[in-house]
């Protein structure tokens, strides 16, 4: 989970602006996708890149630190990684935002959104060719990669470098989701997006000079130009003598973005849209849906003095919004109002167990009057481990709250996932905690998945309900997410919900682990096909 950034300022531009205030404000807008830091690469004519950092973005602002430092260093291009704390260096510092190897003959940085599942098969390959690798992230790897196609076949030989090669290179060799913006020490920008498309990449032309690049079309809104997407398999160049800019096919065949589910449902920026639908609007759609299906749950249960529509900040308003105006549809009186607050922006999606407890018991708190005798709905767009749910819904019982319902936006979420969400396998998702404990044939039934029969889902909503203290779970059904999110149901991965994963080494690598779960089930019990 992170965001990636660039701008690159035309020689025809008469603009009096600069790349780092195209940063800056396009770096707030991105701030849902990681909250543990930005870095920035910077390239000058005859001064080469520089490097920066920029403190934690917020919603307004962002200030990199050579701004006042430096006023006489004004680049023509820049890259920008904005991230969240997925893992740490083995001596308890942090992980450098922007990664680079200085010490190269040829200088490059890269910032990076994406995962690589086949990491470790790159990683013990390039060990075994000798090559040294001084940390443990994809970025490092990536850009290794990169370097030894550069090294191999032009750096030596003293030829410039043809980038779609490379890149074309590389992109055989992974397997995974990157959106990747490299920059080099002539100054030359290059967006990739590799085949698969599942992390997004979009890009502007300006009218007033610019080329920027970024995760989300949101991080534009308010500059004046032309948009689209970076198609999978293609690299946009951008040269840093001439400026000439060429959009390349790095892939031998043509794909069509599969863009992962998690950006409409919790990653992406509201204001972000996906073929013409913002994701506040699929939020909002899907909330709506949720409320038909928790009325007809609550108008059966005893009345309370007050129910109470909420949500889990900081995606789940639109949720909530939609749900809140489909119950008054139902004639069900509720006020909508936010009962959960927190202390920090950063998600707790990421980290180990125990990162993630302490970073849960720090951040929530419950907000404004008492909830004495009151009927709490929260809504989210998902229920992972059910570790934050559980927290949230002792917390709001401890309050007074007469019982917590959860409306949740997706189906349950029962797969791993290797591309950069950070999770990374079955036994920590909720969906196969309350699995185990199924009688044999609901065992059965319930590994068809997105297909299972009503009334085994529903055996399983009540399960989770009960393992973290909730009155009822409410799952939006697959059919209804699939009519509700935008485009084609195959221009989405919907592997959370299918088990059917965008890429083989996923797909194999979930199986894998799959199979050891269900080791010891009899035959009977086999996973169906």
């Amino acid at each position: 989970m992170s965001g990636v950034a660039a701008a690159f300022l035309c020689s025809s531009s008469n603009s009096r602006a600069t790349v780092y205030d195209r940063l800056k404000h396009m770096l707030p807008k991105l701030a849902l996708r990681g909250q543990a830091g930005i870095g920035v690469a910077a390239f000058m004519n005859k001064e080469g890149i520089r490097y920066a950092r920029a403190l934690e973005p917020s919603c307004d602002s962002v200030r990199i630190e050579y701004d006042e430092q430096d006023p006489k260093f004004r680049p023509h291009v820049a890259i920008a990684h904005i991230r969240s704390r997925c893992r740490e260096t083995s001596d308890g510092g942090e992980v450098q935002p922007i990664h680079h190897n200085a010490g190269i003959s040829r200088h490059l940085a890269i910032s990076l959104d994406g995962a690589l599942v086949n990491a470790r098969e790159l990683r013990e390959e390039l060990l075994a060719q000798g090559y040294r690798l001084g940390g443990n992230t994809d970025a490092e790897l990536l850009l290794k990669w990169i370097e030894r196609s550069c090294e191999r076949d032009y750096w030596r030989h003293g030829l410039p470098v043809s980038y779609v090669n490379v890149l074309r290179d590389v992109d055989d060799r992974i397997d995974g989701a990157i959106s990747a913006l490299l920059l080099d020490g002539e100054g030359t920008l290059v967006a990739y997006r590799n085949r698969c498309g599942l992390r997004p990449l979009e890009t502007m032309q300006t009218d007033d000079g610019f080329l920027l690049f970024a995760s989300e079309n949101c991080a534009f809104a308010g500059l004046e130009g032309k948009t689209q997407q970076v198609l999978p398999g293609h690299i946009k160049y951008v040269d840093g003598k001439t400026g000439g800019c060429v959009d390349r096919s790095v892939s031998n065949r043509r794909h069509k973005a599969k863009l992962c589910a998690y950006e409409s449902l919790y990653l992406g920026n509201p204001k972000t849209s996906v073929e013409g639908q913002s994701h506040f609007e699929t939020r909002y759609n899907i909330g709506v849906a949720l409320g038909g299906l928790v009325a007809q749950r609550l108008q059966g249960e005893p009345g309370s003095p007050l129910t109470i529509v909420s949500s889990m900040p900081h995606a789940g308003g639109p949720y909530a919004d939609g749900l809140f105006a489909s119950l008054a549809e139902y004639g069900l009186l509720a006020q909508r109002r936010e009962v959960v607050a927190t202390q920090f922006l950063q998600r707790t999606l990421i980290g180990t167990p125990s990162q993630r407890k302490s970073r849960i018991a720090q951040k929530y708190r419950v907000s404004g009057p008492s909830l004495a005798k009151t009927t709490i709905i929260i809504a989210d767009e998902a229920l992972i481990r059910g570790d934050t749910s559980q927290a949230v819904t002792n917390m709001l019982l401890a309050a007074g709250a007469k019982a917590v319902h959860w409306a949740i936006g997706s189906p349950p979420i029962l797969a791993p996932n290797y591309y950069g969400m950070g999770i990374d396998t079955l036994d920590e998702l909720a969906f196969w905690q309350i699995w185990k404990r199924l009688p044999p044939e609901q065992r059965t039934q319930s590994l068809r998945f997105h297909k299972m029969e009503p009334q085994v889902l529903k055996i399983i909503e009540s399960r989770i309900a009960a393992s973290i203290n909730a009155a009822t779970i409410t799952y939006l059904p697959f059919p209804l997410l699939v009519s509700l999110l935008p485009g084609s149901q195959d221009g989405v991965d919907l592997s959370p919900f299918t088990f059917e994963m965008p890429t083989p080494a996923g797909q194999r690598r979930a199986n894998e682990n799959l199979h050891e779960l269900v080791a010891d089930l009899p035959y009977s019990e086999s996973i169906p096909a």
